[in-house]
């Protein structure tokens, strides 16, 4: 009897009964997911061509190709997570857009911080990118997610 008032109370207040428990158990996240990495796994490539680019043929250091190679991926990738990873929660395009900065800015911030100390520590600079874009990818897409394309409440 303790044991199923347990389980009970567990399944109500635990990860099951929670928000989050409940947003793992909807196939339109997951498929949203999906979505998102695939677009992310684009803009993952032209992030990496683009930083091998700027660092290799124009010379520049690690820190502004990784910038540099932001701006064209995060260009990349907005376009395509709204026109179709959450294409059925399309707001006002500059509202959207500008949510949208403000959480890649974000992640960048923690990408540079990652790539900075990866780099330090003597990884090479392009698969110290790669890891960590990898790295920063789940609190890009909670951000986007839950802010830049959350549906209308």
């Amino acid at each position: 009897m303790i044991e199923r008032a347990r389980a009970a109370l567990t399944a109500e207040t635990g990860l099951a009964g929670s928000r989050a428990g409940r947003a793992l158990r909807r196939p339109t996240n997951w498929i949203q997911l999906l979505k998102f990495c695939a677009v992310g796994a684009s803009g993952y490539v032209v992030n990496l061509v683009v930083f091998a680019l700027l660092l290799r043929a124009a010379g520049l250091h690690y820190l502004p190709a990784a910038i540099g190679s932001f701006l064209v991926a995060v260009t990349n990738n907005y376009t395509w997570n709204r026109l179709w990873t959450f294409r059925g929660q399309r707001g006002h395009i500059g509202f959207q857009g500008a949510r949208f900065l403000v959480v890649s800015v974000v992640a960048l911030v923690g990408n540079l911080a990652l790539l900075t100390a990866l780099v330090w520590a003597g990884l090479a600079e392009i698969p110290a990118q790669a890891l960590a874009i990898v790295l920063v990818t789940p609190l890009n897409f909670a951000g986007n997610k839950l802010w830049s394309f959350r549906g209308k409440s």
